[in-house]
């Protein structure tokens, strides 16, 4: 379940955002602006963004969306444990705790194993999210740049 809301926040985030997949904004000279006017003004305008957010599109897009490492096999190991648990408690009431107890860790190992694949995703998606964002930050603020010079942007 938690997989599946973060993949749609995600996809929901992404359509909202006017440059979506980091396709840069197209600017039309408004005013009447000749190539060379408009070729100097997007050169201008993405040094102003890159300096006046601190990101450059170039290097975010090279840079793969990794997220920070968590420790491996945490969820595994704490999905045993619980396993072996709750199967030895069960086995105590049907007289055999250690079959009890290796039936529950197989399980518990399963499902933290499952776990954990389910917070790598979501780790994952939250670093890619994040990605975009930089990206599309940037290219607001070249887009600000390209408007106030009297170009028309989408």
């Amino acid at each position: 379940m938690r997989r599946l809301i973060h993949l749609a926040t995600g996809i929901a985030a992404l359509s909202l955002s006017p440059w979506a997949l980091g396709q840069a904004p197209v600017a039309y000279p408004a005013k009447g602006q000749s190539p060379q006017q408009q070729q100097k003004d997007e050169g201008e305008c993405h040094v102003w963004a890159k300096k006046n957010t601190g990101i450059d599109p170039a290097v975010v897009a090279q840079t793969p969306a990794t997220p920070q490492q968590s420790q491996p096999g945490g969820e595994r190991a704490r999905g045993a444990a619980r396993g072996a648990l709750g199967g030895a408690a069960i086995g105590a009431i049907a007289g055999d705790t250690g079959k009890g107890a290796g039936a529950g860790a197989v399980l518990g190992t399963m499902r933290g194993g499952r776990e954990a694949r389910s917070n790598e995703a979501a780790r994952q998606q939250q670093a890619q999210t994040q990605q975009q964002q930089k990206i599309d930050t940037f290219y607001r603020a070249y887009g600000s740049c390209m408007q106030g010079r009297g170009y028309a942007v989408n």
